[in-house]
């Protein structure tokens, strides 16, 4: 996917990588449930994402994120339970943490400034 916006690229190559950890959660860990779970909220994220890069109003755009950034919170969830049971170790939870705290910050401050300004 090759798109100019950092927050579709950035939604994008951490569904991929989310997918993929899915499937290992599934072939190698045997954890169906969870992952599940995991991998229907990641990819709502980005879904959000590209439907409000064609929002039709601001109050759109607005909602489009913040269903978004509700997913991106439910994947952090997902992904602490995995590594609470053993399913991921630290350093993996670690990792894709980090990418899913950053979209969260993104996600937030992009809402948060777009309510801002069409306060004005």
């Amino acid at each position: 996917m090759r798109d100019s916006n950092i927050l579709v690229q950035k939604s994008f190559s951490f569904a991929i990588r989310v997918v993929n950890l899915y499937k290992y959660l599934t072939h190698n860990k045997k954890e169906f449930t969870l992952s599940k779970q995991l991998l229907r909220s990641v990819t709502s994220i980005g879904a959000n994402i590209n439907e409000s890069q064609e929002a039709q109003s601001r109050n759109d755009f607005i909602s489009k994120l913040s269903i978004a950034l509700k997913e991106a919170r439910e994947t952090k969830y997902w992904i602490e339970l995995l590594k609470e049971t053993d399913y991921l170790t630290d350093k993996e939870a670690d990792s894709i943490r980090e990418d899913i705290i950053e979209l969260i910050k993104i996600l937030t401050t992009i809402i948060k400034t777009t309510r801002s300004n069409s306060a004005k």
